[in-house]
């Protein structure tokens, strides 16, 4: 029989705040980190420290304590306290995939500035794993992951659940396989990252805990090495650890009890047979467990956290990030790594998994929104810096179907694709400086008092395009000039809307308005001293052609495009026809109502609940706007719902009961729940866009929106993180719970692979597949619970979410696979805002249309396109979604020099013979199911195109 090694490993499991305020633990851990040196500096015995895989925690600490930077740093570089990869312990499924990247890059980044970093995948409490992880590891040279949830047998109450049915794994060690392949060393803490906590040195004690603890390890350890967490929870340290473990030697010889670190445990792991280890797959999300457990709910406690989230993410990563490559690249401004790495920190401040899935105090919630604000105010700041100094290198004056008087401005395209979509930009017809006088209220008079028509927009060939224009009179503005003081002004402004079309993804295209003064002799004069008579004829000829703009037009009962027809029924929901294929799908848009006596982690239905809908319930219906660019109806419903749940739920609450035991139902009492729904069609719209603003004032209860697809099929794809996950529609048979909602992040999707249905999201995370044989996506907009929950009394009113909310999403219908059908880049680009600036009438460098990247390959998202840090490379990363192999073709618009393959670091990692470039700098390589390829393209000094 091989000896046996009790590996203790000494760490505390740091939730920067849950269930205190940040500030409370934020004490707490300054003074375990005051101990932890202490102890480590006086006691020999007490030799290593895992810093819970988060570098944050040091900066926590030396905020309190900076003068404790040079003992931390000392202890660090001797290999005492192990810190990364991560900047923090984020929830996998409810961050983005760049935001998973940028979590990991800047935790290398951090702990780099210290010492050694920690190569391995810490993932303790994460509420479910991402299938790419360990693909993602295996770039950053990371071979092994530790887990705490996700495979069958860890429950929810972090013990081991004898439920019916295999293991998923019949040992803790196994091997995890993302669906790529890639293959990591997986430990799963079958017995939790506590199952060494608080070892006794009263030999009696340690008797009782030992015998315990070795037969709970050896129950699933499949080699004689035994994993032992020293710590849990903001567990201070154990500072009597030597005594224990001298103790425990002394009571068990056969046993070698060691304090170490993972390094060593994974080294120990190594040296034996891993033959009969199970390899699991993609996701880890507790598929085969009762489904109480998954704690997937978080993904619907305070949506508004989920929705200032998703538009935080997607504002660095495809406006700020993109804008300041293209800016360095056209302009030669430079790439603001400092700020974005603040911004990104600011953000991932709220991405730990008690932070984003919202289920902690009320107190810390609040905080978050001053977070998500200060990073979204940088990330505007640095896309408005780059987008001034992009525009002020375009050349206008050139552009022979332009006036003098014309007003240009910019759209950019951030997206991997190219795009069409109504835009909207404000232009000013005429301007005064404060400077000027007499006053800013006669500057206003004397704008408002001038003689400006609406005009017209057109694009660079001449053509008029349908738009509106709105006439805002004179508004208050000002200049920040690099050089001087603030410059305010009052201008003329003029808001136009209309729909931009096919502009260059990552890149942008130019459209002007001009006003009706254009005809003027002036204007002639000026045009042809400018351009010359054929010039002008040219534009002449081109304005009287008309618009090739397909449009959108309003019937009698819906809208309806080139693309789709959309029809309203009596009670607000919608028909939506696929022109192209023929399909009609029916009763879009009902809503349901249900309630919620869970808490912010888990989402229980009462006993006995009927879950109300608006079918058939009458709605006000109005057209609210008819533009040859978008058409859009206005669904009223008057919903009368109940007010909370019955009073005996307060009481069971301060009892303790558990959530799967409670009695109470909801009130007789009612409130009034008004959705105002509000379902476009643009132009060249391939789905409809909703909205929903409803003022909120019912509690404990669960909103969605169903839509029905007809569609009958085992799995529905979800976007995750660097996938679109396909998944079981219905459970496994240990799955109980009558809910089996999931997470998503961009998109879900349905098809029978002729037809398919697909919802786009803005920040909805949560949906589910209703298993009544209708194909119906439920998709959850609002759910209003009271307490925490978990492990005590935590009252959350704020959790009931009183008040104004607007949801948004988008249905699309296809043919084929959200994949096959290219409709996965429609809901990426749905969750993408359109980027303008407005231009004078100027010479310049750049062209009227730029691209910065051109490239191609069927099935592939791109995720990034930004620059590294080290060395100023452009770095660009695709994924594709499929599980066959593809061609991925792409050619750099700027002046690159060598493409190097890269990873999610960032790092040259070889010119490979798998790349081919072509003529003309064309690269391309093949690459391969679910892969995740990152490039880094040299910039070489001479970058701006030619006008």
């Amino acid at each position: 029989m091989k000896r046996k090694t009790a590996h203790v490993i000494s760490h505390t499991h740091w939730d920067r705040e849950w269930y205190l305020p940040y500030e409370s633990h934020h004490l707490r851990l300054t003074t375990l980190m005051n101990e932890l040196m202490d102890t480590l500096e006086q006691d020999e015995r007490y030799r290593y420290f895992h810093l819970d895989g988060q570098t944050i925690i040091i900066d926590d600490y030396l905020q309190v304590y900076p003068d404790g930077k040079e003992r931390l740093a000392k202890l660090i570089e001797q290999g005492k306290i192990i810190i990364g990869p991560w900047y923090v312990l984020q929830d996998e499924f409810l961050t983005s995939s760049e935001a998973n990247v940028r979590n990991l890059l800047i935790g290398h980044q951090e702990a780099a500035r210290w010492g050694a970093v920690s190569k391995l995948g810490y993932f303790p409490d994460s509420f479910g794993n991402m299938g790419q992880a360990p693909q993602m590891l295996k770039q950053a040279g990371i071979e092994a992951a530790v887990f705490g949830r996700g495979v069958k047998p860890t429950g929810f109450d972090n013990v081991v659940v004898d439920a019916p049915g295999e293991y998923e794994s019949p040992y803790s060690e196994m091997l995890w396989e993302s669906p790529d392949g890639s293959s990591v060393v997986g430990v799963l803490f079958a017995n939790w990252y506590s199952n060494g906590n608080e070892i006794p040195v009263d030999a009696g004690e340690a008797a009782v805990f030992w015998d315990k603890k070795l037969a709970d390890a050896e129950k699933y350890a499949s080699t004689p090495e035994l994993l032992y967490m020293n710590g849990c929870d903001h567990q201070p340290i154990q500072k009597d650890l030597g005594d224990a473990l001298e103790t425990a030697k002394g009571l068990y010889p056969d046993v070698d009890f060691v304090h170490t670190t993972f390094d060593g445990y994974l080294e120990a792991l190594g040296k034996h047979p891993s033959d009969d280890w199970v390899t699991v797959h993609g996701e880890l999300r507790s598929t085969r467990t009762d489904g109480w457990g998954t704690l997937v709910n978080t993904a619907s406690a305070r949506v508004y956290l989920k929705q200032m989230n998703q538009a935080g993410q997607t504002l660095l990563e495809k406006g700020a990030e993109p804008l300041a490559t293209i800016a360095n690249l056209t302009a030669g401004q430079k790439y603001p790594h400092e700020p974005l790495a603040y911004a990104w920190k600011t953000l991932m401040q709220n991405h730990p998994h008690d932070s984003i899935c919202g289920c902690g105090v009320d107190e810390i919630h609040r905080e978050m929104i001053g977070r998500f604000d200060k990073s979204r105010h940088m990330a505007e700041a640095l896309i408005a810096e780059s987008l001034q100094a992009i525009g002020s290198r375009i050349g206008t004056d050139a552009i022979a179907a332009w006036p003098d008087n014309a007003r240009p401005a910019a759209f950019f395209n951030t997206t991997g694709w190219d795009r069409s979509g109504v835009v909207t930009v404000d232009v000013q017809a005429a301007r005064i400086n404060f400077k000027e006088g007499p006053s800013p209220q006669g500057i206003a008079d004397k704008l408002d008092a001038l003689k400006i028509g609406p005009g017209h927009v057109i694009d660079t060939e001449g053509h008029r395009i349908p738009s509106k224009i709105e006439d805002l009179g004179a508004q208050f503005g000002y200049d920040l000039p690099d050089d001087g003081f603030r410059v305010p002004y009052m201008a003329r402004t003029f808001r136009l809307t209309f729909e931009a079309q096919n502009v260059p993804a990552l890149g942008y295209k130019l459209y002007a308005w001009v006003p009706e003064e254009e005809g003027s002799g002036a204007d002639y004069e000026a045009a042809i001293s400018r351009n010359g008579e054929k010039a002008l004829q040219e534009r002449a000829d081109k304005l009287e052609k008309s618009s090739s703009i397909e449009e959108v037009v309003s019937t009698p009962y819906g809208m309806e495009n080139q693309f789709l027809a959309v029809r309203f029924a009596d009670d607000g929901s919608y028909s939506l026809t696929d022109k192209t294929t023929g399909r009609t799908f029916e009763g879009l848009g009902v809503y349901d109502d249900c309630g919620d006596i869970g808490n912010e982690y888990v989402f229980r239905q009462p006993e006995g609940d009927k879950t109300l809908t608006t079918k058939g319930l009458s709605a006000t219906i109005a057209l609210v706007e008819d533009q040859p660019y978008r058409v859009a109806y206005e669904i009223v419903h008057e919903w009368a719902i109940p007010a909370s749940a019955e009073a005996l739920f307060e009481d069971e609450k301060r009892r303790l009961v558990p959530f799967r035991k409670r009695r109470s139902g909801r009130s007789a009492d009612t409130v009034t729940l008004k959705l105002t729904t509000r379902v476009s069609l643009e132009a060249s719209g391939k789905g409809v866009q909703v909205s929903v603003t409803l003022n909120n004032q019912a509690r404990d209860h669960r909103l969605r929106v169903l839509l029905p697809s007809g569609l009958q099929t085992r799995t529905v794809l979800a976007d995750s993180i660097f996938e679109a996950a396909e998944r079981d529609i219905v459970p496994a048979p240990e799955w109980i719970n009558p809910s089996n909602a999931q997470h998503q992040q961009a998109f879900v999707s349905l098809s029978d692979g002729i037809h398919g249905l697909t919802v786009a999201n803005k920040g909805l995370n949560e949906y589910e597949v209703l298993q009544d044989g209708s194909g119906t996506i439920a998709v959850t907009l609002l759910r209003s619970v009271s307490e925490m929950g978990d492990w005590g009394v935590f009252p959350t009113p704020e959790a009931q979410c009183i008040g104004e909310h607007t949801l948004e999403y988008a249905v699309y219908p296809h043919a084929g696979s959200a994949i096959d059908s290219g409709a996965f880049a429609q809901a990426y680009q749905y969750q993408t805002p359109w980027f303008s600036q407005p231009l004078k009438m100027q010479s310049g460098t750049l062209p009227a249309e730029y691209r910065a990247l051109s490239w191609n390959g069927d099935k592939l998202a791109l995720s990034a396109f930004k620059q590294s840090e080290e060395n100023g490379d452009v770095i660009v990363r695709w994924y594709n979604l499929s599980g066959e192999d593809t061609q991925l073709a792409f050619e750099p618009e700027f002046a690159a020099g060598t493409v190097y393959e890269s990873d999610i670091l960032e790092r040259r990692v070889a010119v490979t013979e798998n790349i081919q470039r072509q003529e003309q700098q064309a690269t391309r390589v093949p690459v391969s199911p679910a892969k995740i390829v990152t490039f880094a393209l040299a910039v070489q000094p001479d970058t701006t195109p030619n006008a």
